[in-house]
């Protein structure tokens, strides 16, 4: 067990306060800080002791992953833990699933185009299906929302531009076929119509959505959400895309659970995110990053999303809430307040403190964190108890 020292990568969405806050630090910091990776992502691998986690998780896999998670993941270390802290809306994106990730990936190496290059898909061959919990109060856009109550909110907007598109919306069939094909059409030809016509049409929608006012119900959030795209984004196609997304607002502890080809961006908060071990991102819109739209399409799921949220299940001596989501990669589970907890994994853990201080304990070593810092606990390594009365996530396979 020792300390992990994690990497503050800088994205023009971040914020100059939420991490250094968070940290202790002063602020506002020189540039904005996005995200704060621990794990073992070749492209920004965290370190123990000075050394890359890489290189100490191949010298010794499976003492390191355990012989469960050594012998479906090999050397790879499957999941990366992050804080996230977003000031301004991510760009609209999704991710692969594993079988797109692998045939993308060896596309572009065959093609030629370098893993750092701006215009590169897919910087690895992995899925990178993930679960967001709010620090702070979170909102974000998460899946396609059921389009009868899509329908509901472009109607309410009076907006003869929208009447055609509306027209494509298909809620008499009631099948997964039917508005999977709905949302498909009515998507792909917002992103994709020139820029005059998409101009003109969200003109007409912006001053649909001033003139229609707030109603005192849940499309009020989305249609604000809607507005403040559109002055940092003006004639931006995301916008119409984000039309069509859940928009959650999580409390701290509340989580969402994105698949791979689920549409989504994060608008602002403070949150920890812990994912499969992958930076493949496809992106629609609401950046000034390398957007794809053909490829974007042809990874999307266009089934929707009723509820996006993963509601955590608390044990039975109520201090340890778990995250449960359907992939190997990763579980995630949160102490409020760490006392005599026991962290007693069969795979690798990275455990971090986001509140107060904990100390970890292995009766051999001690660790202790303040918020914003991460342990790395090897599978071989003894059991763990973790006090202090900090807020702790535990992160393992």
């Amino acid at each position: 067990m020792q300390q992990l020292d994690g990497t503050i990568r800088s994205y023009p969405w971040g914020s100059r306060t939420m991490m250094a806050r968070l940290q202790g630090r002063p602020c506002p910091t020189e540039r904005p800080e996005a995200e704060l990776w621990f794990g073992a992502h070749p492209m920004c691998p965290s370190t123990v002791a000075g050394r890359s986690l890489l290189e100490v998780i191949e010298e010794d896999p499976e003492g390191c992953l355990g012989s469960r998670v050594a012998e479906r993941f090999g050397s790879s270390l499957p999941f990366l833990l992050k804080i996230l802290a977003a000031e301004e809306p991510l760009s609209l994106q999704a991710h692969p699933s594993l079988e797109q990730a692998q045939e993308g990936f060896a596309r572009e190496n065959a093609a030629g185009i370098d893993l750092t290059a701006p215009q590169r898909n897919y910087r690895d061959a992995n899925h990178k299906p993930e679960l967001a919990v709010a620090l702070t109060e979170f909102t974000a856009m998460a899946g396609f929302r059921p389009l009868a109550a899509t329908r509901d909110l472009l109607r309410s907007l009076e907006c003869p531009a929208l009447e055609r598109y509306i027209a494509m919306i298909d809620t008499e069939h009631a099948t997964d076929a039917a508005e999977e094909e709905s949302l498909r059409a009515l998507l792909t030809t917002w992103i994709t119509i020139p820029a005059g016509v998409r101009e003109e049409l969200l003109a007409a929608v912006m001053e649909a959505v001033e003139r229609r006012g707030e109603r005192g119900d849940w499309t009020d959030e989305v249609l604000r959400n809607i507005a403040t795209l559109a002055e940092r984004y003006p004639g931006d196609s995301g916008i119409l895309g984000a039309l069509l997304l859940n928009h959650v607002t999580l409390q701290p502890g509340e989580a969402i659970h994105l698949a791979a080809g689920q549409l989504h961006a994060y608008i602002h908060g403070l949150g920890v995110e812990i994912q499969a071990n992958s930076d493949n991102v496809l992106r629609g819109g609401l950046t000034s990053k390398y957007v794809d739209v053909p490829e974007l399409v042809r990874v999307l799921d266009f089934h929707s999303l009723e509820n996006p949220r993963n509601t955590p299940e608390l044990d039975e001596d109520h201090h340890r809430w778990t995250y449960q989501v359907p992939v190997p990669d990763f579980l995630l589970h949160r102490v409020p307040e760490a006392q005599d907890t026991l962290i007693d994994e069969d795979g690798p853990v990275i455990a971090m403190c986001t509140g107060g201080t904990v100390r970890l304990d292995n009766g051999a070593e001690t660790v202790d964190l303040a918020p914003g810092e991460a342990a790395w606990i090897p599978a071989k390594d003894p059991a763990v108890r973790a006090s202090g009365g900090g807020e702790l996530f535990i992160a393992t396979a």
